[in-house]
C-alpha cells in the first residue's frame, strides 16, 4: 500500500510550478495551474502549494510525487478550510485516502487548524471508486466544477484519424463548414475582445436561462483570459457573420490537455458548422502544441445524457457530436479532520459564507 509524507514547495518548486503539475501522475489540471492560483488569489482565496511525495514504512512501490494547489479560507471559530481543487492527482483511487492522510498529519504537525478539505481527484467514477473513498470516510458533497461529467477526445492520431473518429452528426458539420467557406479566426487578447467574449458567453446563457449556470463577472474572466493568454496556455477564437463575431471560444492547452473552457455564440446564425469548426480549428491547434486529449468541459452525466429535462442536455448533444462517450469522474468529496467543527460547517457556517460572500463580492464562493 502507497504512503505519502505531505509537505509544502519550496520556493524552486513554486517558481517552476506548472513543470511540476504536469508530470503529475493523470497530467495535472489547469485548475491546478500557476495561472488559476494567481486567479483564485485576487477572487478571496490563499494559495498553499502542497507535495505529496511517496514515503513511509510500507512504500516499497512506483508511485510518483504529486504537486496539488490548494484553496484556502478561513473562517471565526471554525478555523480553516482546505479545497483541493481537482485533486489529489494520484494515480488509483485506493491512494486518495493515503494521501489525505499525509495531509491530515501535516495539518497536525504544523497546526494549520483545517477542519476540513475537499477533494476532487480526476479519478473515473465507479462503484469501487465510490466505495473506497466512502470506506475511509470521505463524505459525498455536491459537485463543483462543470468537467465532473465531460466529453474527452483522443486527439493524439493524425488529424484525419481524428476526424474520422468523431461522431458522425460533428464530422458532417465540420466538413460542411469547411466547403461554405466558415473562416476562424484566433482572436487577439484584447479587453475589447474579451469583452465581445462576455458578451456573447452571457447572451447564451440567457437564451438557455435553463442550465443552472452563471457566467462570473466581466473582472474575472478578464484576469482568467490574461493569465493563462500571458503564459502562452490560452487561445481565444471567434467566428465573424456580416462582420461582427457570432460564436467565440477561449481554449486552453495545459501539459497534455487542450480544454474547450469558455463558449458562447448569437442564437440567431446562417452558417451552418460555425460552432463545429471552430472546435475542429482548436482541437489542431492544441495537437500542434503537444496536447493528445481535448476536455469539452462539461456534459451530463453518462446515464442521464438523453434525459431533455437536465439543464445540459444541450451542451451534451453537441459536445458528443465529436466524441461518443461521456466521461464521470467521482466528484467532490470531503474529507473531515475536526468532526465537530465540520458539523458546525455542515449545519449552517458553508451556506451563511456563501451568501455573506457573494452578497459582498458579487462573485461566486467557489
Amino acid at each position: 500500500m502507497t504512503r505519502f509524507q505531505a509537505r509544502f514547495a519550496t520556493t524552486d518548486e513554486i517558481g517552476h510550478w506548472d513543470k511540476h503539475v504536469t508530470a503529475n501522475p493523470n497530467g495535472g489540471n489547469l485548475l491546478q495551474s500557476e495561472a488559476f492560483a494567481a486567479v483564485k488569489r485576487n477572487f478571496g482565496w490563499e494559495v498553499r502549494y502542497l507535495v505529496l511525495e511517496p514515503g513511509g514504512a510500507a512504500s516499497g512501490d512506483t508511485a510518483q510525487a504529486s504537486y496539488n494547489l490548494v484553496l484556502e479560507k478561513s473562517f471565526p471559530l471554525l478555523g480553516r478550510f482546505w479545497y483541493l481543487i481537482k485533486g489529489p492527482d494520484v494515480a488509483d483511487v485506493t491512494e486518495v485516502p493515503a494521501a489525505l492522510e499525509a495531509i491530515k498529519g501535516l495539518v497536525v504537525r504544523e497546526r494549520l487548524g483545517v477542519f476540513a478539505v475537499k477533494v476532487e481527484p480526476d479519478i473515473i467514477d465507479s462503484e469501487e471508486a465510490r466505495g473506497v473513498l466512502g470506506a475511509a470516510g470521505f463524505v459525498k458533497v455536491p459537485n463543483l466544477q462543470p468537467n465532473d461529467s465531460t466529453a474527452i477526445l483522443d486527439i493524439a492520431p493524425e488529424p484525419r484519424l481524428v476526424l474520422k473518429s468523431l461522431h458522425s452528426r460533428g464530422r458532417n458539420a465540420v466538413r460542411r463548414a469547411e466547403r461554405e467557406g466558415v473562416e476562424v479566426v484566433e482572436a487577439e487578447p484584447t479587453l475589447a475582445n474579451y469583452r465581445t467574449m462576455h458578451a456573447l458567453m452571457t447572451g447564451t446563457l440567457n437564451a438557455k436561462s435553463n442550465t443552472g449556470a452563471r457566467v462570473r463577472g466581466f473582472e474575472y474572466y478578464r484576469q482568467f483570459w490574461t493569465e493563462f493568454t500571458s503564459r502562452g496556455q490560452g487561445r481565444l477564437y471567434f467566428v465573424y457573420e456580416n462582420g461582427r463575431p457570432s460564436v467565440g471560444a477561449f481554449v486552453i492547452n495545459y501539459g497534455r490537455k487542450g480544454t474547450y473552457k469558455d463558449g458562447g455564440s448569437l442564437q440567431k446564425r446562417a452558417q451552418y458548422g460555425d460552432s463545429h469548426l471552430i472546435q475542429w480549428t482548436a482541437i489542431n491547434h492544441m495537437k500542434d502544441l503537444g496536447c493528445i486529449e481535448y476536455d469539452f468541459c462539461g456534459t451530463p452525466p453518462a446515464d442521464r445524457l438523453k434525459d431533455t429535462s437536465h439543464p445540459f442536455h444541450g451542451l451534451g448533444l453537441f459536445k458528443t457530436s465529436f466524441t461518443k462517450t461521456v466521461t464521470d469522474f467521482v466528484g467532490c468529496w470531503d474529507y473531515v479532520i475536526d468532526p465537530l467543527r465540520y458539523r458546525a460547517w455542515t449545519t449552517a457556517g458553508e451556506r451563511v459564507a456563501r451568501q455573506l460572500y457573494t452578497r459582498r463580492t458579487g462573485q461566486q464562493f467557489y
